[in-house]
């Protein structure tokens, strides 16, 4: 991770990391992941859902495919060296399948960061410094083309969470308040899709807005969308010298 990388996740609000971990784990790990679905990967009359969502793993493959010296590196240049916790667990997995059914959840949003303890997720929070979230990351375990539902990514958007959590200070907002008008705030961004090969992650800004979409290739895609979770809280209050691309970021946009 240099300086340029650095400015450009400030700038674009994501870092795309080609080979973040070996194909050979993705491999393993899907097949886990095949057995859980209860579909055959050959018979595509048993993919009879849009979208299968599956939890939390915690086995080799998983675990190592989050902890690879790569991400070890590009996690310390951007939140802190010491200020993030490593991945014990990968989760969750939307596994989406071609279909022309409406999966119902590709709507733009950005990922929460407290108070999940509320049962209606809408009510759950993020705030200006991004308590509970350092990084929202992107882990491709198939290899995931323009037609298999890559991730939609507006560029740049951080800025402009950032911009409408500012005022809300510590308290922060719902993500029901943040939706209210359709992240329009960010309509304007460009849009990039999350594509590339099985080992690929995208390390995002806590505040990137994206959303899914529907699956019109022809083999399922398995991604991970684990949070990147703060050893200590963000603070946007430190010394220049002492201060991350994510926190600088935020910085920049509300001042």
């Amino acid at each position: 991770m240099d300086d340029a990388r650095a400015e450009q996740f400030m700038r674009d609000g994501f870092l795309r990391i080609d080979g973040a971990f070996p194909r050979e784990l993705a491999d393993e790990a899907r097949a886990v992941l095949w057995r859980d679905t209860g579909c055959d990967p050959d018979r595509p009359s048993t993919w009879a859902r849009p979208v299968i969502r599956l939890g939390m793993y915690t086995q080799r493959p998983f675990v190592d495919a989050a902890n690879t010296p790569v991400l070890h590196a590009a996690c310390d240049a951007l939140v802190g060296a010491g200020r993030w916790l490593p991945l014990k667990a990968m989760g969750t997995f939307p596994v989406r399948f071609p279909s022309r059914e409406d999966p119902g959840d590709t709507g733009w949003h950005i990922d929460m960061g407290f108070d999940f303890d509320k049962p209606d997720f809408m009510e759950w929070r993020a705030n200006v410094a991004s308590k509970g979230r350092a990084l929202l990351m992107l882990f491709l375990f198939s290899d995931v083309g323009e037609d298999d539902a890559p991730t939609r990514i507006r560029v740049g958007s951080h800025q402009d969470v950032a911009r409408l959590l500012g005022p809300a200070g510590e308290a922060g907002l719902t993500l029901r308040q943040l939706a209210a008008n359709g992240f329009e705030e960010s309509a304007y961004r460009r849009e990039v899709l999350a594509m590339g090969e099985a080992g690929t992650v995208y390390l995002c800004h806590p505040f990137l807005v994206h959303s899914a979409q529907a699956h019109r290739g022809t083999r399922p895609r398995f991604m991970a969308q684990p949070p990147l979770l703060p050893r200590e809280p963000l603070s946007l209050a430190r010394l220049p010298e002492d201060t991350s691309p994510v926190e600088e970021s935020i910085r920049r946009a509300v001042t």
